[in-house]
């Protein structure tokens, strides 16, 4: 794609590991671009579960373009075999990128965009629609004019409702301080809201099998604490996932270190149990399901994510009904269909919308599938700057290397839940269970190619982000 403005910049959204990856591509080819973030740093979602370890390994988690140019800049590359934390996905990897000369001054913190659009043209208006440059607003007022336009917000923020219906429970609004969101760290930050007492954990992807373990552990070590975990499927047996059998070790570990405390009644299972409705009773806060109630002290959501589209409103978006993703993405990436390492490779032709130059990528590209990968999503970067560069060549010759796990396979089931992600992964082997929970993000999330980030949504979705 040629551009009419080759003057201004390619604004990307996000300082996450995929809107930083675009950046570094940016960078490459010499086009000009802003990273916007609403944050205070890089990685800003990455730091809030940086408690949590990747299940994937470093190799798959630092993207071709990003390790050139830090390697040119005298970085130090972690060992590839490793299971970086959140914590040190950011320290060690993001945030020298972020600093890198190539970047820093093309990137903007606590710039949030509140919408993108056509300089003067609603979504309505066709005439000279191409051949106008983008407006992207902030929160503040401030308008930006854009070439092209790379949405990589992630979905961390749009978690969704415990609900089975997919809209809030009878009582949840009320009963939102009783409620945690995905990811908590209960072993380290947030301990005390849970050390003694008695947390339910609705969700039945790695977002809930990390949290899981790690009350788990906690109760080990506080006495008092109870643990229950509601799923709406008859069976666990999605969750504990591919176990031995897994090609990432890690993961299948999860399901394993799961399926134990289950068994020794450490962690209490409600199959069948679809969340309709949220009453607080003094200091607790009773859960209905159908025919089951719980009363229990906090709840973590570990329900998923979805994709926020309000602030494309006035573009030209051609979304999936279901998932929420492009059309032409949505039957590569179905949960029903496809596990994270079965997603066909693809690029800028299955990321392109009837909006010429605004894509989404990353964990946001899938919508409230839970399939994805953070090497996906660097394979996604590289094919739409490609594009942007008018190098059509490389933007289609895409390839992904990723493993074949089923672990964050969606099959239908009976009463099935939806999976809130691929990411999360065990305890790995130096750490205590429930302290090491290995990911890949997230809401990412996220992860990579096999990874991340988790950091997305329901039918089967997952966070932080990231698939990792």
């Amino acid at each position: 794609m040629t551009s009419t403005f080759p003057d201004l910049p390619v604004v990307v959204i996000g300082a996450g590991p995929v809107g930083l990856a675009a950046a570094a591509q940016l960078a490459e080819r010499h086009l000009p671009f802003l990273v916007l973030e609403a944050g205070d740093g890089p990685a800003a979602a990455v730091r809030d579960w940086g408690h949590v370890r990747l299940f994937s390994p470093w190799r798959y988690d630092i993207d071709p373009a990003a390790a050139r140019l830090l390697e040119q800049a005298g970085w130090i590359r972690p060992d590839d075999a490793a299971l970086p934390t959140g914590a040190q996905l950011a320290a060690d990897y993001l945030q020298p990128l972020a600093d890198l000369p190539d970047l820093k001054p093309h990137l903007r913190y606590a710039a949030k965009v509140a919408a993108v659009t056509r300089l003067g043209l609603d979504r309505v208006r066709s005439l000279g629609r191409e051949n106008t440059p983008f407006l992207v607003r902030l929160a503040d007022g401030e308008d930006i004019l854009a070439r092209a336009v790379i949405d990589a917000s992630g979905t961390w923020s749009t978690p969704n409702v415990l609900g089975a219906a997919g809209i809030p429970a009878h009582g949840e609004t009320a009963a939102t301080a009783f409620v945690e969101s995905a990811l908590p760290d209960v072993l380290g930050r947030d301990r005390d809201r849970f050390a003694g007492r008695h947390t339910l954990v609705v969700g039945a992807g790695h977002s809930a099998a990390n949290t899981l373990l790690a009350l788990a552990d906690l109760a080990e070590q506080a006495p008092g604490t109870t643990v229950t975990w509601a799923i709406r499927a008859g069976s666990p047996a999605r969750t504990y996932g591919g176990e031995s059998a897994d090609a990432l070790p890690a993961r299948g570990a999860l399901g394993s270190r799961l399926r134990d405390h289950v068994g020794n009644a450490t962690v209490t299972l409600l199959t069948g149990f679809s969340v309709d409705s949220l009453t607080a009773d003094g200091d607790q806060v009773r859960v209905s399901g159908g025919e089951q109630t719980v009363s229990v002290d906090r709840i973590v959501a570990a329900t998923g994510f979805r994709p926020d589209h309000t602030i494309t409103g006035e573009l030209r978006l051609d979304l999936d009904p279901i998932l929420g993703s492009t059309r032409a993405l949505a039957p590569l990436i179905d949960p029903n269909e496809h596990s994270c390492g079965t997603v066909p490779p693809h690029g800028v032709d299955e990321l392109t919308h009837p909006e010429p130059g605004y894509y989404a990528i990353g964990v946001k590209s899938y919508g409230r599938a839970p399939t994805f990968l953070l090497a996906t999503g660097y394979e996604q970067a590289r094919s739409v700057v490609a594009a942007l560069a008018g190098d059509w060549d490389a933007a289609r010759d895409v390839q992904l290397d990723l493993p074949e796990t089923g672990v964050c396979n969606s099959n239908p089931v009976d009463g099935a839940d939806s999976i809130d992600g691929c990411c999360g992964a065990a305890p790995s082997a130096t750490e205590p269970a429930g302290r090491g929970l290995a990911t890949g993000v997230a809401g990412g999330l996220l992860t990579a190619p096999l990874t991340l980030v988790t950091l997305g949504g329901e039918p089967a979705r997952e966070q932080p982000g990231t698939c990792c």
